[in-house]
């Protein structure tokens, strides 16, 4: 874009990596994107030249192969990515969190087996904690993993896994009750979480003795990367596929993880925005209605104001929840506010975008109308704007306590 969505203070390093993802997305995504969506195919070719350009690899250290970049700079690359094709960003989402879990948390024998091929793009990764009968309630969790000498027995229903089909490693939170009495497991329910890495066939059916993915789920929008369910029926892995060695540390491993998701999901909502403001102030110069373009109305102009007022905003806040992680500081509070603003804002740019281009908008053949059913995923993705407001008002009363 012209204007909008700078940041200050980039390396050189930094920009020009950007510069070549901007041009693969121009290129290579938004030409084929409305396309590929409207039929649910899978972008492989597109996977193929992220591939390529090292974009697996993006946070993977370099001592594993990777480029060694902050979480600043796939933050991003993920709008710049979203901005083509929102589903091609969560291809890569899920595939960082599980590296970057493996990175903080994984023993030194999972982080040389792992990272090499997990940045070379060999292995691409999916994680999951959500199931059929629980929502935001992380501790309501039923799959359950039993010891068996040295295996573990898992067995439960996985939901909403982004990548569920065609990832080949899946880091999975189950209960692991087996260091716990009855009560203190009730009473402390996230202490008696554990993740496990499994690895898998990509496909669906029975990808591996004990583990079923059953198909893609249809939705709404976000097509073309593949959701799905995950199935584990006496599925048996060694106890050295516990993510970092020790079991019950698994929740807050996953929510390590997810503060990275939700600087990412904010970066999505940053993309898509974008894309749908450059869509709208397009078309409002070319579209005529009583003798004049109908950005020379002031009703349009008006919402051309708010939508790169917005746009402006939520990368802002993006970027300083990027760069507050990757200094090593708690950043759960800033990120659950760029999640929250910046999906909330993105929701609403697309929809005043929408408004822009009049009844075209609601045909097909107009790109803001794949966009119209991408942004709600974005208010519901990596925690509610309910949870994320929780999160902040908690945050905010540590900081702010009272001193009576």
């Amino acid at each position: 874009m012209a204007r909008l969505a700078r940041t200050a203070g980039l390396t050189d390093v930094q920009q020009e990596i950007l510069s070549t993802v901007r041009d693969f997305v121009d290129k290579e995504i938004i030409p084929v994107a409305t396309e590929l969506e409207h039929r649910d195919e899978y972008p492989q070719q597109i996977v193929d030249g992220l591939k390529e350009l090292g974009l697996f690899g993006l946070m993977i250290p370099e001592e594993y192969g990777g480029l060694g970049e902050s979480l600043l700079t796939y933050a991003l690359c993920v709008e710049e990515i979203a901005r083509g094709w929102m589903s091609v960003s969560g291809i890569i989402n899920t595939h960082f969190i599980v590296a970057y879990m493996l990175k903080q948390h994984g023993t030194q024998e999972q982080k040389d087996h792992y990272l090499p091929r997990m940045a070379a793009g060999d292995v691409r990764g999916a994680f999951s904690m959500s199931e059929p009968a629980l929502g935001s309630d992380v501790s309501a969790i039923t799959s359950k993993a039993v010891r068996d000498g040295d295996e573990y027995v898992l067995n439960g229903q996985k939901m909403w896994l982004t990548n569920g089909g065609t990832s080949s490693l899946v880091a999975v939170l189950v209960r692991s009750d087996e260091a716990h009495s009855p009560e203190e497991a009730a009473a402390k329910p996230h202490k008696s979480m554990t993740t496990f890495l499994i690895e898998k066939e990509p496909g669906f059916g029975e990808v591996r003795p004990g583990l079923t993915i059953p198909g893609k789920i249809d939705k709404m929008g976000y097509k073309g990367v593949d959701t799905t369910e995950l199935i584990m029926d006496g599925l048996r892995l060694p106890a050295g596929q516990v993510l970092g060695g020790v079991t019950g540390r698994g929740f807050y491993q996953m929510m390590d993880g997810v503060e990275v998701g939700r600087v990412n999901v904010a970066a999505r909502g940053c993309g898509v925005a974008q894309r749908a403001f450059e869509l709208g102030v397009q078309y409002a110069q070319q579209r005529h209605t009583f003798g004049k373009p109908i950005a020379q109305h002031q009703a349009i102009q008006f919402k051309l104001a708010e939508m790169a007022t917005k746009v402006e905003a939520a990368h802002a806040m993006m970027v300083n929840a990027a760069r507050k992680k990757d200094s090593g500081e708690r950043n759960d509070l800033e990120a659950g506010m760029a999640k929250y603003l910046a999906s909330e804002y993105c929701k609403e740019v697309v929809e005043d975008s929408f408004r822009i281009h009049g009844g075209y908008g609601f045909s097909k053949e107009y790109e803001i109308e794949r966009l119209y059913r991408e942004a709600p995923m974005l208010l519901i993705g990596e925690g509610t704007a309910e949870i994320q407001k929780m999160i902040i008002g908690r945050r905010l009363l540590e900081e702010y306590r009272f001193q009576g």
